[in-house]
Protein backbone atom coordinates (compact mmCIF):
# COMPACT_ATOMS: atom_id res chain seq x y z
CA UNK A 1 0.00 0.00 0.00
CA UNK A 2 1.42 3.34 -1.10
CA UNK A 3 2.21 5.73 1.84
CA UNK A 4 -0.05 9.06 2.26
CA UNK A 5 1.98 11.71 2.18
CA UNK A 6 0.38 13.52 4.95
CA UNK A 7 0.76 10.99 7.78
CA UNK A 8 4.19 10.38 6.71
CA UNK A 9 5.06 13.85 7.12
CA UNK A 10 3.11 14.14 10.49
CA UNK A 11 5.10 10.77 11.60
CA UNK A 12 8.53 12.56 10.93
CA UNK A 13 7.06 16.01 12.67
CA UNK A 14 6.13 13.70 16.22
CA UNK A 15 2.80 14.69 15.56
CA UNK A 16 0.61 11.76 16.08
CA UNK A 17 -1.51 10.52 14.20
CA UNK A 18 -4.87 10.62 15.12
CA UNK A 19 -4.24 14.44 16.05
CA UNK A 20 -5.48 16.61 13.66
CA UNK A 21 -5.79 19.67 15.08
CA UNK A 22 -2.70 20.95 12.88
CA UNK A 23 -3.52 19.42 9.55
CA UNK A 24 -4.31 22.20 7.78
CA UNK A 25 -0.71 23.86 8.74
CA UNK A 26 0.71 20.97 7.83
CA UNK A 27 -1.00 20.40 4.30
CA UNK A 28 -0.40 24.08 3.47
CA UNK A 29 3.44 23.62 4.52
CA UNK A 30 3.54 20.82 2.11
CA UNK A 31 1.81 22.19 -0.71
CA UNK A 32 4.02 25.03 -0.07
CA UNK A 33 6.91 22.96 -0.71
CA UNK A 34 5.25 20.86 -3.69
CA UNK A 35 4.83 24.21 -5.57
CA UNK A 36 8.73 24.92 -5.00
CA UNK A 37 9.68 21.35 -6.08
CA UNK A 38 7.05 21.88 -9.36
CA UNK A 39 9.19 25.25 -10.13
CA UNK A 40 12.65 23.29 -10.13
CA UNK A 41 11.15 21.09 -12.15
CA UNK A 42 10.18 18.10 -9.74
CA UNK A 43 7.20 16.57 -10.19
CA UNK A 44 4.22 16.34 -12.34
CA UNK A 45 3.58 19.10 -15.35
CA UNK A 46 0.98 20.64 -13.15
CA UNK A 47 1.49 21.76 -9.76
CA UNK A 48 0.67 19.22 -7.16
CA UNK A 49 -1.28 19.46 -3.82
CA UNK A 50 -2.54 17.27 -0.93
CA UNK A 51 -5.77 18.39 0.27
CA UNK A 52 -6.10 16.02 3.24
CA UNK A 53 -4.47 12.11 4.21
CA UNK A 54 -5.80 10.62 0.69
CA UNK A 55 -2.44 11.75 -1.78
CA UNK A 56 -0.25 9.38 -1.74
CA UNK A 57 3.51 9.25 -2.71
CA UNK A 58 2.88 7.27 -5.50
CA UNK A 59 0.58 10.49 -6.39
CA UNK A 60 3.42 12.65 -7.11
CA UNK A 61 5.75 10.93 -7.77
CA UNK A 62 5.95 7.83 -9.71
CA UNK A 63 8.77 6.31 -9.65
CA UNK A 64 10.35 7.14 -6.36
CA UNK A 65 13.04 4.46 -5.82
CA UNK A 66 15.97 6.88 -7.24
CA UNK A 67 14.22 9.87 -5.68
CA UNK A 68 13.41 9.02 -1.99
CA UNK A 69 15.65 12.15 -0.73
CA UNK A 70 12.67 13.81 -2.21
CA UNK A 71 10.45 12.93 0.64
CA UNK A 72 13.21 13.90 2.70
CA UNK A 73 13.90 17.49 0.84
CA UNK A 74 9.77 17.88 2.11
CA UNK A 75 9.90 16.84 5.31
CA UNK A 76 12.74 18.98 6.17
CA UNK A 77 11.46 21.87 4.82
CA UNK A 78 7.69 21.49 6.04
CA UNK A 79 9.72 21.15 9.91
CA UNK A 80 11.28 24.41 8.95
CA UNK A 81 7.88 26.18 8.45
CA UNK A 82 6.13 24.19 10.91
CA UNK A 83 8.46 23.74 13.89
CA UNK A 84 11.67 26.23 13.29
CA UNK A 85 14.39 24.66 15.76
CA UNK A 86 15.72 27.35 18.21
CA UNK A 87 19.34 25.86 18.32
CA UNK A 88 21.19 27.62 15.54
CA UNK A 89 23.34 24.55 14.82
CA UNK A 90 20.59 22.97 14.40
CA UNK A 91 19.03 25.25 12.40
CA UNK A 92 22.36 25.40 10.53
CA UNK A 93 22.42 21.97 9.94
CA UNK A 94 18.91 21.61 8.35
CA UNK A 95 19.29 25.04 5.91
CA UNK A 96 22.43 23.00 4.49
CA UNK A 97 20.43 19.65 4.05
CA UNK A 98 17.73 21.68 2.22
CA UNK A 99 20.38 23.26 0.32
CA UNK A 100 21.77 20.09 -0.89
CA UNK A 101 18.77 17.80 -1.28
CA UNK A 102 17.28 20.90 -3.16
CA UNK A 103 20.06 21.05 -5.65
CA UNK A 104 19.96 17.57 -6.25
CA UNK A 105 16.33 17.39 -7.07
CA UNK A 106 17.08 20.45 -9.23
CA UNK A 107 19.93 18.65 -11.15
CA UNK A 108 18.31 15.55 -11.27
CA UNK A 109 14.66 17.14 -12.80
CA UNK A 110 17.19 19.62 -15.04
CA UNK A 111 18.60 16.15 -15.88
CA UNK A 112 15.46 14.86 -16.84
CA UNK A 113 15.65 11.62 -14.37
CA UNK A 114 12.38 12.95 -13.19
Amino acid sequence: MDESILESIKKLLGTAQDDTSFDHDIIMDINSVLVILWQMGVGPEKPFRITGPYETWGDYLSDMSELEYVKSYIHLRVAQLFDPPQNSIVEQSRKELIDEYGWRAYIAADSEII
